[in-house]
């Protein structure tokens, strides 16, 4: 009877790569009892160590001719040790994409141009600007009655308006806490005007409230008062002392700063001795957080942005045609305006400044170009705006609550959309250099009770959210953080990167530690933000991101390096310098520089093509040993890189050539590449280009999600699969990797369908049937972990029906 029926084949000796139990009667069908096996049992989800010690095991080399040969350590016992040692290290291809996608549509046109003629909008009023730092600027006295009338035409009322007018009729004194460019100043002068008909006065910011006598009060007057930022933020910081102990700022600029009621009351009773009334307006943060708990706080949210640029709108063009108020709205909504604009949602000073640039743009003083400049402007204003004399002169204490900002808002551009517990830890590691260096002497210590994390977004114009994070074999739920825009992330690293020169090496340094980090999460985020700044200044970045990084022991550490290396290479005016060092570390002799350059060509960017890739990997492989792990690991790794970067067809005819090259080296890495197809997800082979059509595939193995996706290259694959199981160095470590593929596809009914219309593709010849059915009957006998009986069945005459092929 021929062995298609199912029954025991003939009495052959099994081909090599064949494990134990293949002998007589191993053609069993599935569903027959027998003893158990460990075939593929754990594929995939072993340690990192797996496979690292097993010299003279089942990894040892076996002959098809002459039998067995001394045993002796093979380069296939480490078929499944990724470049960083396990499987899933490098992390999942959400983590990547999330951290590419954070900085594209940021270059450096955005980041370097100065545009604009000086004049800023805070809430819903215009203000000129006094310097280029694009922050209001107020002079004690009386607001001009022009102002309070422009005011009256265009401002929109807040939500809760009515009851803010009520709380400061009755208590003579409000506190608006609200985010500067919100509308809360605005908001303040138009209930002042209304209680007072006009006469509005401004307080010095430099004093606070506990320093105002009644003789600075205007009789029936409004007063008006703006905290300063950095006082604000600087409530109760502690002051580091040479006793170790904190002691409390206590100089005459930041006396105000513990704002309470008591002060408060008696603010209110001045006013009320002059029949006057005050507006107090406070950042949001600790400080607006307490307040807002007490009888004078309440917050100011801004009015619709779309309410805003409609009324500016009404009023700059109220001379014009009935369409042109339409036709500049309609291109308010324009899809490059919006793109260029780079927010979410617009603040009332923006959205201000946006209806005079449409208005400007309508009587023809600017064009489409310069409309679209100015409108990309806006983030890179917001950015100025958040660094500007971050650390103004001054002890540490004073600056410190403003470096911690600003090291906020630097963890949330790298962690954009990220979870908000490792932007925030970031944010720590970042605070302590920047301190560090402001202040050599003093080491800094942490807050336990401060910004709470409700309110802490608020300061980088991000928000708190639902989401998930894709660790690789599985995805967790984060409270995650992100920008209100898009374009910010980029504005910020390119304010301080462009702009502060000093800031380079605390930001350098920070970004290495986080590369260093064995969380993918934190260090493919931090690799990629390295490779967008050397991008942006290749002589410097290189030497102090990159080259520290390629030159360790750390396997983690080098990855990002060749992350970093490939992301620069993302700009074309960059990639031959990329190039070039990738040329000279592969000829290096150096190890560790080898390697690293080895991953770099694993993403394609640096050799500027698939082909590009392919030759730089075959260059170093050739000339190394053919069991040299250290260079075999990594290569295979990228090839299988390349394999899911969206252009498979070109590899596999590449790697067809290096089997018929004939070079034992170059073999080895096609088996080492097609056994890694075989047991790694897709997600954990992410590069830095995006292929949607994997998407849907992640967690299945590359060969399952090729078969899905491209089914063309089926016969292909199928191909280099039976010549690596074939093989007797490599034909063991391939049916292992193989059961551990049927274990997992028979999980999925979709995978199974695909895995059944491939076998028989491999089930060429009887050897080849005999190897199949026998590794079935091993996965279905395991003991602990049996394969579901099923799936096996469908297997089984997938596999005889390779006869009638």
């Amino acid at each position: 009877m021929s062995d298609e029926d199912g029954s025991s084949p003939q009495n052959d000796a099994p081909d090599a790569g064949q494990g134990q139990g293949q002998g007589q009667g191993q053609t069993d069908r599935p569903d027959a009892p027998g003893r158990g096996s460990d075939r593929g049992a754990d594929r995939g989800d072993r340690g990192p160590d797996r496979g690292a010690g097993r010299e003279g095991g089942r990894g040892a080399e076996r002959s098809d001719v002459t039998g067995e040969q001394p045993r002796e350590p093979s380069v296939f016992a480490a078929a499944d040790r990724g470049p960083l040692g396990g499987e899933s290290d490098t992390g999942g291809a959400a983590t990547a994409r999330r951290a590419v996608r954070t900085w594209a549509g940021g270059g450096a046109d955005r980041l370097t141009t100065i545009h604009g003629d000086g004049t800023v909008f805070e809430g819903n009023q215009i203000f000129a600007l006094y310097g280029s730092d694009r922050s209001s600027h107020f002079v004690q006295g009386p607001v001009p009655p022009e102002t309070l009338d422009h005011l009256g035409r265009v401002y929109c009322a807040t939500s809760g308006y009515r009851r803010m007018r009520d709380r400061l009729r009755d208590h003579r004194v409000l506190v608006l806490c609200g985010e500067p460019g919100s509308g809360r100043k605005a908001t303040a002068l138009a209930l002042l005007d209304e209680l007072t008909g006009g006469k509005v006065f401004r307080l010095d910011p430099r004093h606070g409230v506990d320093e105002i006598t009644e003789d600075a009060l205007q009789e029936s007057g409004g007063h008006l008062l703006e905290l300063l930022a950095e006082d604000v933020r600087a409530e109760s910081e502690p002051r580091p002392s040479r006793s170790g102990r904190g002691e409390h700022a206590a100089t005459a600029r930041h006396s105000f700063t513990r704002l309470s009621e008591l002060h408060l009351d008696r603010f209110g009773d001045l006013l009320r001795g002059r029949d006057a009334y005050g507006v107090v307006l406070v950042e949001n943060g600790e400080l607006a957080d307490r307040l807002l708990r007490g009888r004078y706080g309440t917050y100011c949210a801004p009015p619709p942005a779309d309410e805003v640029l409609h009324r500016h709108l009404w009023h700059l063009l109220r001379a014009e045609p009935d369409e042109a108020l339409g036709a500049a709205r309609a291109r308010a909504a324009r899809p490059d305006v919006v793109s260029a604009l780079g927010l979410e949602e617009l603040r009332p000073r923006e959205a201000a400044r946006l209806a005079d640039h449409l208005a400007r743009h309508w009587h023809g003083e600017m064009t489409e170009e310069q409309l679209l400049v100015e409108c990309a402007s806006f983030v890179r204003s917001q950015a100025r705006e958040w660094f500007a004399g971050a650390d103004r002169p001054g002890a540490l204490p004073e600056a410190q609550p403003a470096l911690n900002a600003g090291a906020f808002r630097i963890a949330v551009a790298v962690f954009n959309g990220s979870a908000y517990s490792l932007a925030a830890e970031a944010a720590e590691l970042l605070a302590w250099e920047l301190a560090v260096t402001l202040d050599p002497e003093h080491a800094p210590g942490r807050r336990l009770f401060g910004t709470h994390a409700e309110h802490r977004p608020v300061q980088a114009r991000a928000v708190l959210e639902d989401g998930e994070l894709d660790l690789g074999p599985a995805k967790v739920p984060v409270r995650a953080v992100r920008f209100q825009g898009e374009a910010l992330a980029a504005a910020v690293l390119g304010e301080v990167w462009h702009g502060y020169h000093n800031v380079r090496g605390p930001v350098a340094r920070w970004l290495r530690s986080l590369c260093d980090d064995p969380r993918p999460e934190v260090w493919v985020r931090a690799s990629v933000a390295a490779g967008v700044l050397c991008s942006w200044d290749w002589i410097h970045g290189f030497r102090e991101l990159v080259v520290p990084l390629a030159v360790t022991d750390e396997p983690v550490a080098r990855m990002a390096a060749a992350t970093a290396l490939a992301e620069a290479a993302r700009d074309p005016r960059v990639r031959p310098a990329v190039a070039a060092v990738l040329k000279d570390w592969a000829g290096s002799g150096d190890d560790a520089l080898v390697r690293t350059a080895l991953l770099a060509h694993g993403y394609v960017l640096a050799a500027g093509g698939v082909p590009g890739s392919l030759d730089a990997l075959a260059r170093v492989v050739r000339a190394r040993e053919a069991t040299d792990i250290d260079v075999l690991v990594p290569a295979s790794f990228s090839v299988a890189r390349l394999l899911a970067s969206g252009e498979p067809a070109p590899v596999l005819r590449r790697l067809r050539q290096w089997l018929e090259d004939g070079r034992q080296n170059l073999a080895n890495l096609v088996h080492l590449a097609v056994i890694r197809a075989l047991s790694t997800r897709t997600t954990h082979l992410w590069g830095l280009r995006e292929v949607p059509e994997l998407d849907g595939h992640a967690a299945r193995p590359l060969l399952v999600a090729l078969l899905a996706t491209r089914p063309d290259l089926a016969p292909e694959l199928a191909s280099l699969l039976r010549h690596t199981l074939t093989t007797a160095r490599s034909g063991e470590a391939a049916l292992e990797a193989f059961g551990g593929l049927l274990r997992r596809a028979a999980k999925d009914p979709e995978s199974v369908g695909h895995v059944c219309a491939f076998l028989p593709r491999l089930a060429v010849d009887r050897r080849d049937r005999d190897r199949l059915r026998g590794l079935l009957n091993e996965l279905v006998r395991d003991r602990d972990r049996p394969l579901d009986r099923a799936a096996a069945r469908r297997m089984w005459d997938a596999v005889t029906e390779g006869a009638n092929r």
